[in-house]
């Protein structure tokens, strides 16, 4: 990469990005750090590292320099590159805002040219982590789609804080997992275990106040693009639990994958949904509905907010010359009786009773080939 490295720090509200940020700024290690915030009012930068400061932007003694986010983003990047000199950039992601929109505006576009999108690096409150999953509390989310040079589609959603926050640990090649000095050894490794299953290929760093190496979070090489889908997402939990399903965990926590190659029932699977025990924390994948065997659907439950979305199309849907392409670039890709029509859920929690759960799907079964009625919208979200 030959760009300037890009890392995107996200994190809930009260997570402590903006502690993380400034400690950054104050422990560059020699780095010459831009950091890119939504307030620069909140970053409480040592006031004898401020060398000058005017126009939004602060320039410190130790050759760093922090932003106010006054205008578009993708103009505010562009701006930075041409008028500063620094060695890497930190853009602070809203606390109700997915990292991947945010990310994008550095794999496309005029604004990328000067950058290589490096670290996507997510601050996790120890003390509030397992609350939140739990909370039925809602958000404005904002979402940041570029339409053309120097202009960006903002759009927001009402969204469960609970699938907020696990969107953006699922995304995340970091994790830092904060304020570990106020909970016991116990909660940071139940919490640590969690963060595991929901992500097993992020890095975790365990702080307090937000004190974390430079290293672990700036230049590390970590981003890929191929890696920030949703599919990827939970297929990514589904080899984990696969291949580390233990119901002996340390912590009791555990996480499973339901396989079945025929479809479900509209109805019965809305009641499966809904007779997820609270001891269930994330599960996602997705599913063949009866009535629809032209595409997928997207399963995604967070706490107690649960979404089905419209998904790509089945491969066995598509005419045979693209089914052969498809299968020639995707040869891994999982073909039985109905080609790769198939549901594929992982479900990962506490203590959860395995066997009760799968028994519950299993009655959402139906043959395949029948005359069903698909209940849930091809076009748009259903929310249970």
């Amino acid at each position: 990469m030959d760009g300037i490295p890009v890392t995107i720090l996200s994190g809930a509200l009260g997570a402590g990005k903006t502690t993380t940020l400034n400690h950054l700024l104050e422990n560059a290690g020699g780095r010459k750090i831009a950091v890119l915030v939504n307030d620069m009012g909140e970053v409480n930068v040592d006031a004898q590292l401020v060398e000058n400061r005017e126009d939004g932007v602060a320039e410190l003694s130790n050759g760093c320099i922090c932003c106010d986010l006054r205008d578009d983003l993708e103009v505010e990047v562009s701006r930075l590159a041409r008028e500063r000199e620094f060695e890497a950039l930190v853009v602070e992601s809203s606390g109700i805002s997915e990292p991947a929109p945010v990310a994008r505006l550095f794999t496309t576009g005029a604004a990328s040219a000067p950058y290589d999108l490096d670290t996507l690096a997510t601050v996790v409150n120890a003390e509030t982590f397992r609350e939140t999953l739990d909370s039925e509390e809602t958000a404005s989310v904002e979402d940041v789609r570029r339409t053309r040079t120097g202009q960006a589609d903002r759009r927001t959603e009402r969204r469960p804080l609970s699938d907020l926050l696990v969107g953006q640990v699922e995304c995340a090649n970091v994790i830092l997992l904060n304020k570990c000095d106020l909970v016991d050894e116990q909660t940071l490794g139940e919490t640590e275990t969690l963060l595991e299953s929901l992500n097993p290929k992020a890095h975790i760093v365990r702080t307090t106040e937000g004190a974390v190496d430079p290293g672990e979070i700036l230049d590390t090489g970590q981003f890929d693009l191929e890696t920030t889908s949703e599919t990827a997402a939970w297929q990514r939990a589904a080899d984990h639990a696969d291949h580390d399903h233990s119901p002996q965990s340390e912590y009791g926590i555990d996480s499973f994958v339901i396989r079945a190659e025929r479809p479900v029932d509209g109805d019965a699977f809305e009641e499966f949904v809904g007779s997820l025990p609270e001891s269930v924390v994330r599960s996602k994948g997705q599913v063949w509905i009866a009535g629809n065997d032209e595409a997928r659907h997207q399963f995604s439950q967070a706490g107690p907010s649960a979404r089905l979305a419209p998904g790509e199309q089945w491969v066995a849907a598509m005419s045979e010359t693209r089914q052969e392409m498809q299968r020639r670039m995707h040869p891994d890709l999982a073909w039985g009786e109905h080609g790769d029509r198939r549901t594929e859920l992982v479900v990962i929690g506490r203590e959860m009773d395995e066997t009760r759960i799968r028994e519950s799907f299993e009655r959402c079964l139906v043959d395949a080939g029948g005359e069903y009625e698909n209940r849930f919208p091809v076009d748009a979200a259903y929310d249970f």
